[in-house]
């Protein structure tokens, strides 16, 4: 599911759009992590930086690309250490908001 905003921006701005997804592109060739990898990476930099849509993106992209529920559900906890234990908690509930969705 694309969000209505990007799609937006996409309608407004498509250079722009082309060269930013082109750059997403040539990052993930740059280097030898699998797209499954890739995908558990960007979930925890979501995680880490709070920033809830781009979890909820990544934890999409992450099954797509084949990781399980339970993979998601570690990358949010490994992040406690790291990030405290109620942001942990607010990217477990964003990990489960997705799950949810992807259940019904």
């Amino acid at each position: 599911m694309i969000p209505k905003s990007y799609k937006r921006m996409h309608e407004s701005n498509p250079e722009f759009m082309q060269a930013y997804e082109s750059f997403g592109q040539a990052a993930r060739g740059a280097g030898p992590l699998s797209d499954r990898e890739i995908s558990l990476v960007k979930l925890a930099i979501s995680i880490g930086a709070g920033l809830e849509g781009a979890a909820h993106s990544h934890c999409r992209k992450a099954l797509e690309a084949g990781c399980s529920p339970e993979d998601l559900r570690h990358v949010a906890l490994v992040s406690a250490p790291t990030i405290g234990f109620p942001p942990m908690m607010r990217a477990k509930s964003w990990v489960e908001d997705v799950l949810e969705k992807k259940s019904t």
